[in-house]
């Protein structure tokens, strides 16, 4: 069976795509086979972000590694109406399509509440929940006082994970391992920052996820998107040299890849 690796929350804005595509090539570049699969069916940023790295590699004739992306099936390719059913149906087909030929799956989720978000995070091994460092994105996990910032009661986001932790351990597969992701944070220790961890570190030990530093906020993020490239591409394309900034970024990642502790993997990038 595939790994599988969901990216996922229910707030947009959070850099769910840049995560997936960045540790999809980080596997690929490993030697795994990884198959992709964006749920977000009208943006479908990780989707396009493929598509463009295809079409690069094809403009310059140059191969660099990349990950399977499986689109969902056109649902007239199954007799069943509108509904559950059919989303179930069509992310089965998807799913199978990919395990044979892929070691580890990627799968981008839509930051919003769908059947194909559900579905997905009833069955990912790995769950990767990146959020912007501020109280905003933190109600995505939990209700606080907004006096004491004391903890009232999960979000509606961690209650359907941990109905997908239930949902798997009653079919007997391996605890989901959630990890939360402080992307964008700022530079300096301000008082807020300081917070907003203090308040993820008193969570993280209640509901059940491991936190670690994600991407900081960086133009190159937005500059390499069109090309569909990586930072781990760089050198590859003819960059002369890396930035301070590169360089930070790409020990970022690296940070990332080793924090995930997948199965019978050796970091190398």
């Amino acid at each position: 069976m595939a790994h599988i690796i969901v990216v996922g929350n229910e707030k947009g804005g959070s850099g769910k795509s840049t995560v997936s595509m960045h540790v999809a090539v980080a596997l690929a570049r490993m030697g795994v086979r990884v198959g992709a699969m964006d749920l977000d069916i009208r943006q479908l940023s990780f989707g396009r972000y493929i598509e463009n790295r295809q079409a690069w590699m094809t403009r310059h004739g140059i191969d660099l590694p990349c990950p399977n992306f499986q689109p969902l099936p056109d649902a007239s390719a199954f007799d069943l109406p509108e509904g559950p059913q059919l989303s179930d149906a069509r992310m089965g087909a998807a799913l199978e399509a990919l395990s044979s030929e892929s070691d580890i799956i990627v799968i981008d989720c839509p930051g919003s509440y769908t059947r194909y978000s559900q579905f997905a995070h009833s069955v990912a091994d790995t769950l990767i929940t990146p959020i912007n460092d501020s109280f905003i994105d933190f109600d995505l996990l939990a209700r606080t006082d907004p006096e004491s910032g004391a903890v009232l009661s999960p979000s509606i986001y961690s209650e359907m994970v941990w109905k997908a932790r239930q949902t798997r351990a009653q079919a007997g597969l391996r605890p989901l391992d959630w990890i939360v992701l402080r992307n964008r944070m700022g530079t300096t220790a301000m008082h807020n920052k300081r917070k907003v961890g203090d308040a993820l570190d008193a969570l993280s030990a209640r509901i059940g996820f491991r936190l670690a530093p994600g991407f900081s906020e960086r133009v190159v993020f937005r500059e390499l998107f069109p090309k569909g490239l990586t930072l781990l591409d760089l050198g590859d394309i003819g960059t002369e040299s890396m930035t301070l900034s590169h360089v930070a970024a790409r020990q970022e990642l690296r940070e990332l890849m080793v924090t995930l502790a997948l199965p019978e993997l050796q970091v190398s990038i």
